[in-house]
């Protein structure tokens, strides 16, 4: 059994959970890369952060959040994913509200925060799911690209049993000069199962938790099966 990530892991971590039995390579299918962007005030404003290269870059550009819940103008901050709320946790930031993907943060937010004001830091290739959505509720809302993501398009020679995705954009560039036929293929959530069918008709198996670590389990369990 030969499985490839189509992103660079933790070659322990991936081998603790599926043990040694399977061959497992790693190939990046994207690229990212920091934009410069110039800081602005964040006062009366609510922040979303939907991965962990926005969170990341955020910093790197020298923006700053106030979270004291005490003082007038603080940030709120939403987040979507674990890895996510992880990055944050490292810069000394709270999440106010984590969510599993896009569509289920906007839903909570149409529900529960219409009167807020949003900034998304994300990439430049960020679904639209909440840029279709919040501004159809009069919710103010402006992506602020703070990384750019290049498709790198691999043309993937070896053959593979299982193949693991992360994102829709990584799918995309799989699937330029690569195939499904007789694949089994797993997927880190919603929205990049959402892109895989657009592409195959094969059977998916999806972590409804979006973490690495479900996502393994769930490979473990079926590769058993």
């Amino acid at each position: 059994m030969k499985i490839l990530f189509t992103k660079s892991l933790d070659k322990k971590e991936v081998a603790d959970k599926l043990g040694t039995e399977v061959l497992v390579d790693f190939v990046e299918v994207i690229k990212t890369e920091f934009i410069k962007t110039k800081t602005f005030g964040l006062k009366n404003y609510s922040l979303i952060f939907t991965s962990v290269n926005g969170v990341k870059a955020f910093f790197e550009n020298g923006f700053d959040a106030n979270e004291n819940l005490a003082e007038k103008n603080y940030n709120k901050i939403y987040a979507v994913g674990s890895q996510t709320k992880k990055e944050l946790r490292k810069h000394n930031f709270g999440t106010f509200k984590l969510c599993k993907n896009a569509s289920e943060l906007s839903q909570f937010i149409t529900e529960n925060s219409v009167n807020e004001k949003f900034l998304h830091f994300c990439g430049d290739l960020a679904l639209d799911v909440l840029d279709e959505k919040l501004p159809l509720q009069n919710i103010s809302y402006k992506k602020i690209p703070v990384y750019k993501t290049e498709l790198l398009f691999p043309k993937i020679n070896e053959k593979y049993q299982v193949v693991v995705f992360f994102s829709p954009s990584g799918v995309r560039s799989f699937a330029k000069f690569n195939g499904f036929e007789d694949l089994k293929i797993f997927s880190i959530g919603k929205t990049t199962t959402s892109e895989l069918k657009k592409l195959t008709e094969n059977k998916i198996i999806t972590s409804h938790k979006n973490t690495l670590s479900d996502l393994l389990n769930l490979i473990s369990l079926n590769l058993t099966i």
